[in-house]
């Protein structure tokens, strides 16, 4: 999914928005700790978590835009 499309598709779907800031925030937390030159045990640890809760996030924003998209194919 397009970068405009998901801005277009976060204005009439609140739970795909909300998801969308998450996935955002997540990112944001992602690119502080990858300028670190070296992360302690719990900033690793929490990278882990971070990516794999993003790619979560990523696979409900899909689930939602790929039902809505049947949905009003219909």
């Amino acid at each position: 999914m397009s970068q405009a499309h998901s801005e277009d598709f976060s204005q009439v779907n609140p739970e795909y928005r909300r998801l969308l800031e998450e996935h955002r925030d997540h990112e944001r937390r992602l690119e502080a700790l990858a300028v670190k030159s070296r992360l302690s045990e719990d900033e690793e640890i929490e990278e882990r978590r971070l990516k794999k809760e993003k790619l979560l996030l990523k696979d409900q924003m899909e689930a939602i835009a790929r039902n809505h998209r049947s949905g009003v194919a219909h």
